[in-house]
Parts: C-alpha cells; structure tokens; sequence
C-alpha cells in the first residue's frame, strides 16, 4: 500500500546471516548422520606383545632318593633341625625321652629369637602367604611344623639334649612328612599312586609321642629327582620328539630345566621328567601342579579373524630401479605412448612388500596392484628387456585403522591356535604393537573410511 507521496510502506525481505549458517550447519548434521547409519560399523583390536596358551598343565608324582628313619622307641620326640635343612651323616635330628624330662629341660633353657632368626620365621610366613591355595589345606600343616620346628631347632641351641638320640644315616635333605610313598620308582607307578586321598602326607611335630618303629623324618640323599604323570594320546604325539621340557611350578610359578623321556605302563602313557635343581623346595610335596612350557614363541598377538588375503603383481627384482625427485625412490620403467602414439617411458614409485625366490629361482618383488594395470610393460634401462605386468601372488595381513581408513598391512605368522596367532615384529610394511587392526578382516575393504565400534 502506497502512502500520499506515492511510497510503498511494505516492508523489505532481510537477509538473516544467522538463519543461514544454522540452517546449514543442520543439512551438514542430517547429512553426517545419515552417513553414520548407513555406514558399516566394523570393530577393533589393539595389537599387543603375547604368547599363546598352548601349554598344557599336570599333576605330577614327584620321586626322589629317600630313606625314612624310624623311632627307636616310644616316648616323645624333640626335633633340633629345621625341616628343609641339609644334614650330615650322623647328625642329631632329634631324640626321644620322657615328655617330663623334656619339657623341663626346655623350660629352663628359654630365650627369646634373635633378630636373624625372626627375619627366617618372617619369610617363612611370607613365603607361605605367596603360595597358599585353598584346595591345598595339607599346606597349612606344613607350615605349622615348619614353624614348629624352627623354634624347636632354637629352643634346642646351647641346651643338654636328653633321650636317646636319633641320628642321619647319611648326608641328606631333612624332612618330617611322610605319605607311604617313599622310595618309589618310576617304572613301579600305577594310576593308585596319582590318588591324593590314598596317599594323604602326614608329619610328625615336637613333643609328640610316638611309638617303636613310627616314622620320624626322612632323609633325601640326592639333589636329583623326578617327576612322573599320566599323558593322553595327543599330549604323549606332542612330546615325543623333545628330549627337554622345561616345567614350572603352580605352587610358587618357579621353573626348571629337565630331561623328558616316556614310557608305557599297564596300557597307560606316562612322562618322566628328571630335575637336577630345585628338589629342598618340594621336598614336602609328594604332588605338583605342574606346567610343561612347550610354546616359547612370542610376538604380536591378533586374532585369526583379522588375517586376509591379498593379491600382489610379482614382478622380478633385476626390473627395480631408483628414481624419484631424490633418487633414492625405488620403482620401476614403465613403456607407454604419448598422445601423438610415439613410444615414451615413465618412472613409477612402487611400495615393495615382499623379496622372494620363486620355485625357478627368479627373485621377485611383491608390488601393490594399485600401481600397475594387467598388461603393463616394464623394461630394464640397460639391456631394454620388457616384462609385462600380470603375474600376481598372496600376502597375509590386516588392515591397520590408524589413519581412520583400512590400510593392509603384511604379518608373518609365527605360531597360531584356532582363536589367536602370533606375527614377527618389525616386519617391513607391517604392525607395531598399539596399532589398531580390524577385528574381522572380512568385514571391510583396502581404503575403505572406516566407523570404529
């Protein structure tokens, strides 16, 4: 509507910057979103240094060279060397008296711990403390006597010892528990000597009465021993061609070194490891959970799911040459015409993944078929040989997710179980521990922009 002087008094259109910027940062949301929904969402591994769990794990009857020394009357044993401790040949273990007598004799001859022996009771303590497991309450016993005979063993320094005498019969181990099984030979092992609840160990403590002829202590003679279990059909295949096997203990994760040898018994596969070290550690187990180490490979751990397949143009290594803006790139002279259709070369940059030797000898390199196209005519700048650009071979790898999109890189599998394999480091074109792989090769291509799950 006009006003008296011929004005139009409606009012303009304005132009809103800020309507503008939102309504495009909107568009720009719906369109990102609509993006990501639709988008394969593909999930991620983390690569990390490990080893597989291909070890298998026993109970092991643990044999050594061992005499028991027995009473050599009734009355009440006092014990004067501490379980675990090494004895000469006529040494005192203990004696057997009177219990009155010999509670009045250690009565008036009491002192207190020195500080070195209450740093042995403190680590003794400490050591069964690292190793206790409940499904293994004989332990507690063990480590009662053990205390029991330490003070014992400084109760009796300085003092008469009375009773009769009962002493090594030779240089040896000493130890107070006893399970029937002593003296037992590999070749003599039957499957009721794996039974734990037949063969339960007991120990003789101070200042318990015992008869003529009850065990006292044992006595083991010899550093070497050995320990015997049962194996299956698989596990007897998958050792028979080690003649070493290295065992670690479950009771305090310590390893040995031993020979391995197998033998049948009475329709049953049988293992035999024989130890020259770690004997005084057990010598209070006549059972060990065991672990044979047979997997010693380590490198970087990725799932199965995550290796593919890829195709790469081989291409022989006299063809290779260096070139570039520096001179140092490596690549290779490929022949093509111009737009007039003269004949004209080109230097390409090419990634190498791989040096191999085929089966007649020729040294190849493993080239990204990126770089090449089928037909494609290379040739050599000194003798003007030509190769065409055709044959192609499979590398294994993963795709890395670093960068925010799928890049393949090569691995070099080492060992593998059906879940997980183990790669070599430092593999040119390869993964470094930390990198990001897919999880599931499959579920993506090479270049692929990837949405991490």
């Amino acid at each position: 509507m006009a006003d008296r002087n011929g004005n139009d008094n409606r009012r303009r259109g304005t132009f809103n910057i800020g309507v503008v910027i939102f309504s495009a940062l909107f568009v720009y949301l719906i369109i990102m979103l609509v993006m990501y929904l639709t988008a394969g969402h593909i999930s991620t591994y983390m690569v990390t240094e490990g080893t597989l769990s291909q070890n298998e794990n026993y109970t092991a009857l643990a044999l050594r060279s061992e005499q028991v020394v027995t009473a050599p009357e009734s009355g009440t044993v006092s014990y004067y060397v501490q379980d675990g401790d090494k004895a000469s040949k006529d040494t005192c273990v203990c004696s057997i008296g009177d219990a009155a007598e010999e509670e009045s004799v250690q009565s008036s001859s009491e002192t207190e711990p020195d500080d070195s022996e209450m740093e042995q009771i403190r680590s003794l303590a400490s050591a069964f403390s690292g190793a206790w497991r409940s499904d293994e309450y004989d332990s507690v016993y063990h480590f009662r006597y053990s205390l029991q005979s330490m003070l014992a063993n400084h109760a009796g320094t300085g003092r008469t010892i009375s009773g009769t005498r009962v002493k090594t019969p030779s240089d040896g181990v000493i130890a107070y528990t006893t399970d029937g099984l002593e003296g037992l030979k590999a070749e003599e092992v039957t499957a009721d000597d794996f039974d734990r609840s037949s063969h339960a160990s007991s120990a003789i403590q101070s200042d318990t009465a015992v008869s003529s002829g009850d065990p006292v202590f044992r006595v083991i003679t010899d550093d070497t021993w050995e320990l015997v279990f049962p194996v299956s059909d698989r596990q007897y295949a998958s050792l028979s061609s080690r003649s070493v096997i290295k065992v670690r203990f479950e009771k305090d994760g310590l390893s040995e070194n031993g020979d391995l040898s197998l033998f049948d018994k009475d329709g049953t596969h049988y293992a035999l490891v024989t130890l020259y070290s770690g004997m005084v550690r057990y010598c209070d187990d006549r059972y060990l959970d065991i672990e044979l180490v047979t997997n010693t490979v380590s490198g970087l751990k990725i799932p199965i799911s995550s290796i593919v397949n890829k195709e790469f143009y081989v291409i022989p290594v006299s063809f290779e040459v260096s070139g570039g803006d520096d001179g140092q790139t490596s690549g290779f002279i490929r022949q093509t015409k111009d737009e007039n259709g003269n004949q004209t070369t080109e230097f390409v940059e090419a990634d190498l993944y791989e040096k191999t030797t085929l089966d007649d000898g020729t040294e190849v390199y493993y080239v990204d078929e990126d770089t090449f196209s089928e037909g494609d005519i290379i040739i050599q700048t000194d003798s003007r040989s030509t190769y065409t650009v055709g044959n192609v071979s499979v590398l294994e790898g993963v795709y890395c997710t670093n960068l925010g999109y799928a890049q393949f890189r090569k691995v070099n599998i080492l060992d593998q179980n059906e879940e997980y394999a183990i790669v070599a480091e430092g593999t040119d074109y390869g993964i470094s521990q930390y990198d990001y792989i897919v999880r599931d090769g499959t579920d993506v291509d090479e270049s692929q922009i990837l949405h991490e799950s």
